[in-house]
């Protein structure tokens, strides 16, 4: 029997980039393990890091120092194994759903009956069954991020890494896609790391909420949320884990304000 994969190894990781010929520290030793299966949703200020961690493992982005590795290898770039969803779908507005979905596997080696039976069970798992050959511009905007969702799993990766995917949905949509999300995650049983600013989406979703603290981006604390699949936003475990995450936010923006030099 072959052992799970999709367990992610985070090591000591810095990320400086330059801005305006200013050296800007983004990640400040990261280290961070998650089990294969897991899900983890990280939280924390605008500008505290949340992003760059994940296009580094994304390999989009190269570390200064440190090592991410997957599942015992150090990652080097993008790979058909760690799926990749934005805040935007990204959907190329010329081409259906179906063929967007199907550009997933773009480097696949399959049969053509195989990309079309991949494609099919896709739709089917994020709901779009009927709106195989609907374009974007006919789509409503968690519509076209059920697509984008399930371009980035037509190739069941072993990881899925998602940047504020419902960020520019309204309340009721996002909502909705929230409970998705947990079915296709109990459904696929694959790693999924959540990029957040929503706490109350954090703690929904996550087996484990990672809170990120202010500039320089490094980890303040981990919050388990041991509770089952689906869950309910109005439980009064998530109630309190979702207010004591936000308080430690809070004092933690209050301790990186008073450390600031004040302005002259």
């Amino acid at each position: 029997m072959t052992s799970p994969r999709g367990q992610i190894d985070i090591s000591g990781v810095t990320k400086r980039f330059r801005i305006k010929d200013r050296p800007l520290l983004a990640l400040d030793q990261i280290s961070l393990s998650v089990a294969p299966g897991e899900f983890v949703s990280i939280v924390g200020p605008s500008g505290c890091g949340k992003s760059t961690l994940l296009r580094l493992l994304a390999g989009l982005e190269r570390a200064d120092s440190g090592r991410l590795v997957k599942d015992g290898t150090e990652i080097s770039g993008p790979s058909l194994d760690r799926g990749l969803v934005f805040q935007e779908p990204r959907l190329f507005p010329w081409l259906t759903v179906v063929q967007n979905i199907t550009l997933g596997l773009q480097n696949q080696r399959m049969s053509r009956a195989e990309r079309r039976r991949g494609v099919a069970e896709h739709i089917d798992l994020v709901g779009l069954a009927g709106f195989e050959n609907a374009y974007p511009h006919q789509l409503s905007g968690g519509m076209a991020q059920r697509a984008a969702i399930a371009r980035a799993l037509v190739n069941r990766p072993e990881v899925l890494l998602l940047d504020e995917p419902f960020g520019a949905l309204d309340a009721l949509t996002r909502a909705r896609l929230q409970g998705e999300l947990q079915r296709i995650w109990a459904h696929e049983g694959i790693t999924m790391l959540l990029v957040t600013h929503d706490v109350d989406e954090a703690v929904i979703l996550g087996d484990r909420v990672v809170v990120m603290a202010p500039r320089p981006g490094r980890i303040a604390r981990g919050v388990e949320v041991d509770l089952p699949h689906p869950r309910i936003r109005a439980d009064d475990r998530l109630v309190r884990l979702r207010n004591d995450i936000i308080l430690g936010l809070e004092a933690d923006e209050a301790s990186t304000n008073a450390q600031r030099p004040a302005a002259a």
